[in-house]
């Protein structure tokens, strides 16, 4: 029986190879979303009539970001999955429906959430936690930035679709190319126009244009799998449905990080004003890039670890995961190195002042001084997601964002004032590790007692 190079590699290539293979692709093209925000930050931090309180903005900002870009997530999440099924199914004229599905419902469910968002805008960012200080730079940021989200989710959405159509590579290419433009766009309308906020999101927008422009080009390409057909275009209840079903669980998680920041905003708000807000906005813009290189990573492992799994290929499965771990734990040791030994250098690219160039190192100590500990617990959850227990890897997953960081924020602030919020992070780390040890350790057993690995 003929087997592709794909196939044979995922069943015989040395795994530290195999891994960087499929994990560097996915590696560059996430963590593109982190340096859209540092780019954003650190120019206006150094942009004329800006400062402190505009990173404030941009931090009081980013759930209504994490909000929409979610809906990306959900179509893309889903359609993608739809699309794989059906091209293996060798059925193209679903799978082209899907692409005309997904293009309108992406364009319906954007439009809706912008339009509700600028009715209630001032109420909105005063309840996600804008002060007096941040508030109208947050406004101004806003409402610039919300009309070219539409290119935004789209670009998420057929990313997925590119990616699950065979061109992974090329995916990678199309984001990389929106950071590209953001970083040669951003400063000649801050600093050159003096547009400040407003030069930074109509930038954004303008960069999210060019990247989805190129996406979309590949699907009228008559040469590619998957084509883009006007005639397609419409809404089919039964293809919405199961893109809504498959996309909901990412989905859910970026409204639970939404919630989280919403959450420390207020906190932040009640116990350290604007500066621990701002601090919060440089700190948690820094750490993000280690979790999004460990979210490539975990993503890169995923094909590896199912495909062996199904073959009963134990001893594959066992090694991927272990050596996972270990780069895993290795990246979170290089950020705990950046975030807890040299803080003051790295959050000088923000142009803070004094007292917040202070506040957020300490917000980054403490923030990064688990994250090894954050490598091996999203390695271990995406491993059960990996072997089909996706509802362990949910529980974990919402563990560590969700269920015990949500709590800390209320209760170790009344003891440890504003550190109480930052030790919220690491806390959560540390009880979600040793959850994932504990059930690791269990499954490990329960397959050693099926297989012999």
């Amino acid at each position: 029986m003929y087997k592709s190079k794909n196939i044979e590699d995922l069943e015989n290539k040395k795994i530290s190879n195999l891994l960087w293979q499929y994990a560097i692709p996915s590696i560059i093209g996430i963590t593109v979303i982190a340096l859209y925000n540092i780019i954003d930050s650190i120019y206006i931090g150094h942009g004329p009539n800006l400062g402190d309180h505009a990173i404030g903005g941009l931090g009081v900002v980013l759930p209504i970001m994490n909000l929409i870009s979610g809906i990306g997530l959900l179509i893309g999440a889903g359609a993608a999955t739809r699309v794989s099924l059906y091209l293996g199914k060798k059925d193209q004229q679903s799978a082209e429906k899907v692409v005309g599905n997904s293009f309108l419902l992406t364009i319906f469910l954007t439009s809706i959430t912008v339009f509700g968002i600028y009715i209630y805008i001032d109420s909105i960012l005063i309840s996600i936690g804008a002060t007096e200080e941040t508030f109208p730079y947050a406004k101004e940021f806003l409402q610039y930035y919300l009309p070219g989200n539409i290119f935004l989710t789209l670009n998420i959405a057929f990313n997925s679709i590119m990616r699950a159509s065979g061109y992974p590579k090329k995916s990678m290419y199309t984001m990389l190319i929106g950071v590209i433009a953001n970083i040669i766009i951003a400063p000649i309308f801050i600093f050159i126009f003096n547009w400040g906020m407003k030069g930074a999101a109509i930038a954004t927008t303008i960069s999210m244009l060019i990247g989805v422009t190129v996406v979309m080009i590949h699907f009228f390409q008559k040469k590619h799998t998957l084509l883009f057909h006007w005639k397609r275009v419409r809404i089919n209840a039964n293809i919405t449905w199961s893109i809504i079903n498959i996309g909901f669980a990412p989905f859910f998680m970026q409204i639970a990080a939404s919630l989280v920041i919403f959450f420390i905003n207020n906190q932040l708000k009640k116990f350290g004003g604007s500066t621990a807000i701002e601090a919060y906005t440089i700190a948690n813009r820094l750490t993000m890039v280690f979790i999004m290189i460990l979210v490539g990573l975990t993503q890169g492992m995923q094909p590896i670890i199912g495909y062996n799994y199904g073959a009963k290929k134990m001893k594959r499965v066992k090694e991927t995961l272990i050596y996972t771990i270990k780069v895993g734990v290795f990246i979170g040791f290089l950020g705990l190195l950046f975030g807890f030994f040299l803080p003051n250098w790295v959050v000088q690219p923000f142009n803070p002042s004094p007292n917040l160039a202070k506040e957020a190192s300490i917000a980054l100590q403490i923030m990064t001084v688990t994250l090894p500990l954050s490598g091996f617990q999203m390695v271990v959850s995406n491993f059960f997601q990996c072997i089909g227990k996706a509802i362990l890897s949910f529980f974990l997953s919402m563990t560590r964002q969700f269920l015990v960081l949500i709590p800390s924020l209320f209760i170790l602030p009344n003891f440890f004032n504003l550190n109480g919020i930052w030790l919220s992070i690491p806390l959560s780390d540390i009880i979600s590790t040793i959850l994932a040890v504990f059930f690791l350790i269990y499954q490990t057993y329960k397959l050693k007692s099926l297989y012999a690995i």
